[in-house]
């Protein structure tokens, strides 16, 4: 693979223009050299069997930076012959785009079609996605977006029915490795790191081979005796952020995480996405209106006093704030996930709303209603009430429903938790209830 590099890897002659970075070096010449998205870029994925029947369309790339959105475009624009543009959208206005269009017309008008690689397609607003539109029906444009947010909220339906959704993932450690030995065999040299600070380095990448490239050219300037250890290799490397968006696709797949690993019983999970959250800046106070809601909806009353812990939690995180505060955040989170879980109350909740919105014109039943007026009175208003404290067991059996109203059955508790006891309560106001007709 040696020939598919330029040599230089040092400083430039006098007047030469100055080294290339080893990303721009190393970049594939071909789809075969790309190092990962086997999914899409395999025999049986989607690019791989457009391009075996030459049926190529426009396309929506979807995923983390430094995976090789805007290698495989290039690539496509090569496998094609298609013209190759790029722009982005955070630095492309509407003049520079009805230039772009009409330099594709000329083109396609004189035999050659035009591949427009949109990067961050999803900073364009509605107005100027929907300007592709003809220009993608007519053929003037062969169109693939890059994005790091979640097409189906930020691009337009009419776009995106006009285009594929790809979906490229962070690169695992083994492609990471495969990435650096291409760099090892591009520099000339072996890095000067053992086996851990290898590994280390790796982590230090975050799935992102643009950031592993880059830590790479940095180490391989250094100057060193040996081999650095892991700890030495921390000292002179910062670690790279973590990619989170507050706002962004990341903040509501990591929520997400945290949520379903409460619910599935997992606290060391459930720790793991609070942590990554807390680490990637997100707002503590918004953590713990959504683990309070998690109480509420995963755990209800089979144990209510999750829902206190989260509270007092919350409250903890007020008085003490960060760090100190977000201990009390990990310890409710400890709590809900070995809590015992119920959705019943969240699930009659639903139906009960789902009931009022279908019957939300019937009126309480007559012998409900409070009869202050002698009118109100002879309209039977309160006629045929129980007292329930003057009844048996201080239950009355009386319906509360609409008249006419068939009986539902919302709460429906399991047989866990406290939700246990609550559901002999049920079975025994049922069993009076039949009993009293």
């Amino acid at each position: 693979m040696a020939d598919l590099f330029d040599s230089d890897s040092g400083g430039a002659a006098p007047g030469a223009a100055p080294p290339r970075p080893l990303a721009d070096r190393l970049r594939p010449r071909a789809l075969s050299e790309v190092i990962g998205q086997a999914q899409v870029l395999g025999p049986e994925g989607p690019l791989g069997v457009m391009l075996a029947s030459g049926s190529l369309g426009s396309l929506i790339l979807w995923g983390p930076p430094g995976v090789g959105k805007t290698t495989i475009a290039r690539l496509l624009a090569d496998e094609t012959d298609l013209h190759f543009v790029q722009i982005s959208a955070i630095f492309t206005g509407v003049p520079e785009l009805r230039r772009v269009f009409e330099e594709a017309r000329h083109r396609r008008a004189n035999g050659q079609g035009t591949l427009l690689f949109v990067d961050e397609i999803h900073r364009f607003n509605k107005a100027q996605q929907d300007g592709f539109l003809p220009h993608m029906e007519d053929g003037t444009i062969l169109l693939v977006g890059a994005t790091t947010e979640n097409p189906s909220f930020e691009l337009n339906a009419a776009l995106l029915s006009r285009a594929q959704v790809l979906v490229l993932t962070r690169l695992g450690l083994a492609e990471l490795e495969l990435l650096a030995q291409r760099a090892e065999r591009a520099i000339g040299r072996a890095l000067p790191l053992d086996g851990p600070a290898r590994e280390a380095l790796l982590e230090m990448a975050d799935g992102d081979g643009r950031a592993l490239l880059n830590l790479i050219e940095q180490i391989a300037a250094w100057k060193v005796e040996g081999r650095l250890d892991a700890q030495a290799l921390a000292a002179r490397l910062m670690k790279r952020a973590a990619q989170y968006d507050k706002t962004g696709d990341a903040h509501y797949n990591l929520i997400s995480a945290l949520h379903k690993s409460v619910r599935g019983s997992d606290p060391d999970a459930a720790l793991y996405w609070l942590a990554r959250m807390l680490a990637g800046g997100e707002d503590p106070r918004y953590l713990a209106r959504r683990i309070t809601r998690m109480a509420i909806e995963d755990i209800g009353l089979a144990d209510s006093h999750a829902q206190t812990i989260c509270l007092h939690a919350w409250e903890v995180y007020e008085r003490l704030g960060s760090p100190e505060g977000e201990l009390a955040l990990g310890q409710a989170v400890i709590y809900l996930a070995l809590a015992p879980k119920s959705n019943a109350g969240y699930a009659a909740f639903k139906a009960a709303m789902s009931a009022a919105k279908r019957t939300g014109s019937e009126p309480p039943p007559r012998h409900i209603l409070n009869a202050p007026t002698r009118l109100m009175k002879e309209q039977g208003y309160g006629a045929g009430y129980v007292y329930d404290h003057d009844s048996e067991d201080g239950f009355s059996g009386q319906d509360y429903f609409p008249e006419g109203m068939k009986r539902p059955v919302f709460y429906m508790p399991p047989e866990r938790g406290f939700e246990r006891e609550l559901g002999k309560r049920l079975a025994y106001f049922a069993r009076l209830r039949a009993r009293r007709g």
